[in-house]
């Protein structure tokens, strides 16, 4: 019975010296001390915006498994199913150690989504990138929003299309994202630049993928239209698109019937030329000199050297991961929220030797300078040509304060 008994105490001490162990080692069941939620669309909408996500849990861990990021997607069709993306992003709030949320892109929901959150634990830092909604509106739900710099990009985009040999540009839309008040102020800043660099500006309508025609009907527009618009206008015409949906159509008709494109609304090597190309890159995942470079032999293979450009680093995979890295530092005591350095710094940790220029957002309304809301922008990359130096381009003052007419 005495021996018994020993091996029983035995194990007793050494169930309670194991159970001590993981208590102390794994702060409340999970190996990290806080949790960041990243929210981004799926791979058929914006594929790299999620894989910015997926960066984010190499690095620091599933918090599913005792790391620090949860990753979740919000509907295809988000603008019919709004209430389905602020249920996945206030869910998110029920998570404890949960101490920052990106949503990349924030979609119209995101500030609704925001406020109700903070009514939860209005401790969390909010942070959207890309946001889809007024920027009045989303300034006043999140800590930190960071858009494309669409109002430089306005005049540089028509800048390097005039540099790559166009002579007409061609705008393709839909109402949806018209009535985005930057993507609108773009689109208009876009014409009278091509007054003033002498090129014919032309405004073509396209089907919207969260319509009931749906991604795929969208995309086979364009596959159908792209051929008919590259001969009415010609092959020096450059064509460019707001959504990432009619991005690979896009490209894949103009490699084929002629036409340039400068860049896509959100620019990467991955945007739309991987699919149109017909390029398998899963070897180099991950590695975007290595993306660059092959996406470069494909282009230039098919005749299109000086013709097609991108940035060299993804803006939607860099803005989810950089934003989530900043979003850590501020947690950490690494960086400062508002700061503009902090927040490049961010950035460029997934962007070696590529640096970020941007400015705060300015209402024309109040003609004052947001402090919460960043507009960035990186250098066009032409493929069989290199970097065109829109980075070092002045843009003339006109174009900042450009108002659309009417407005």
């Amino acid at each position: 019975m005495k021996k018994l008994l020993c091996i029983v105490l035995s194990f007793m001490f050494v169930a309670v010296m194991l159970t001590g162990c993981r208590t102390a080692t794994t702060d409340d069941g999970t190996g990290a001390k806080f949790h960041i939620g990243v929210v981004t669309g799926t791979v058929s909408q914006s594929e790299d915006d999620l894989r910015g996500g997926e960066r984010l849990v190499e690095l620091y861990g599933n918090s599913a498994d005792g790391g620090m990021i949860t990753t979740v997607t919000y509907p295809d069709n988000f603008t019919s199913e709004q209430e389905t993306t602020i249920a996945q992003i206030v869910g998110l709030a029920d998570d404890p150690l949960m101490k920052a949320i990106v949503v990349n892109q924030a979609v119209p929901g995101t500030a609704e989504a925001f406020k109700r959150v903070r009514e939860k634990n209005p401790d969390i830092l909010l942070l959207a990138g890309e946001p889809h909604e007024d920027p009045n509106v989303i300034e006043a739900a999140a800590d930190q929003a960071v858009s494309a710099d669409n109002v430089a990009r306005g005049y540089l985009i028509i800048w390097a299309a005039k540099q790559m040999g166009a002579n007409t540009f061609v705008h393709i839309s839909f109402p949806r994202h018209m009535s985005y008040e930057l993507l609108s102020r773009r689109r208009y800043i876009m014409e009278e630049a091509c007054k003033d660099l002498g090129l014919k500006f032309v405004f073509e309508t396209a089907p919207d993928p969260t319509s009931d025609v749906g991604v795929a009907g969208a995309q086979q527009f364009i596959l159908q239209q792209t051929p008919a618009w590259v001969q009415k206008y010609g092959k020096d015409t450059a064509f460019f698109c707001t959504n990432d949906a009619h991005t690979e159509p896009l490209l894949k008709q103009l490699m084929q019937y002629g036409g340039l494109f400068v860049e896509a609304d959100l620019p990467s090597p991955l945007m739309g030329y991987p699919g149109a190309l017909g390029i398998d890159l899963s070897a180099e995942q991950g590695d975007w000199p290595a993306i660059l470079k092959k996406v470069e032999e494909a282009v230039v293979a098919q005749g299109g050297s000086g013709r097609f450009g991108t940035w060299a680093f993804s803006y939607g995979y860099t803005t989810t991961a950089g934003l989530g890295e900043y979003a850590k530092r501020i947690i950490e005591g690494t960086a400062t929220l508002g700061n503009n350095a902090d927040l490049f710094a961010s950035y460029e940790k997934f962007t070696p030797g590529v640096t970020w220029n941007g400015s705060n957002y300015m209402d024309l309304n109040t003609n004052t300078a947001s402090t919460n809301h960043v507009l960035v922008y990186q250098d066009t990359y032409v493929f069989g040509k290199g970097y065109l130096g829109t980075t070092k381009q002045t843009v003339p003052e006109k174009y900042l304060t450009f108002r659309a007419p009417g407005a």
